[in-house]
């Protein structure tokens, strides 16, 4: 498995989902739950930065890894409806930028992580001693975007 190549789909998937999204749409709820796309975009942006401080762990032990202490700390959902909402009053480019911006921080961070690394069972303990890099990036990351990536296109396809 390339794992790059498994971030840049799902990049790219979700990238295909919104494009040429107006304005006035980005804003309208419905699209999980409550979340809008925006709201999406922001969610996936916030576990853009979990991957961040996953990938600084593995070149620097000592590095701090704040957002990823907060998403085991405080649990998936108390972690999503934070990090939703910290982003709820920035314009949908804003927070667009922020994932574009995550997504090019985590893939210069993943070219820099040996390969073997990536299929290293029990590198990440908080995942599973079963479970290497290359899975947690492919279910958390890939398949998360792909995702959100259909729901969106649903609801886009519903309005």
């Amino acid at each position: 498995m390339n794992t790059i190549d498994v971030m840049h789909h799902g990049h790219r998937t979700l990238m295909q989902a919104i494009d040429g999204l107006e304005v006035g749409q980005w804003e309208v709820p419905g699209v999980v739950g409550v979340w809008s796309t925006k709201d999406v975009i922001a969610h996936l942006a916030s576990f853009e930065t979990i991957l961040i401080d996953v990938l600084t762990s593995l070149q620097d032990e000592d590095a701090e890894t704040p957002i990823l202490d907060e998403f085991f700390g405080a649990g998936p959902a108390a972690f999503n409806d934070t990090q939703v909402a910290l982003r709820a009053h920035h314009m949908p480019g804003v927070v667009l930028e922020e994932y574009e911006t995550s997504v090019a921080q985590t893939l210069e961070l993943a070219r820099a992580v040996p390969q073997e690394l990536f299929r290293r069972n029990g590198l990440l303990a908080l995942y599973g001693d079963e479970y290497d890099l290359d899975d947690f990036i492919v279910y958390t990351f890939y398949g998360h975007k792909r995702e959100h990536a259909a729901q969106i296109k649903l609801f886009r396809a519903s309005q």
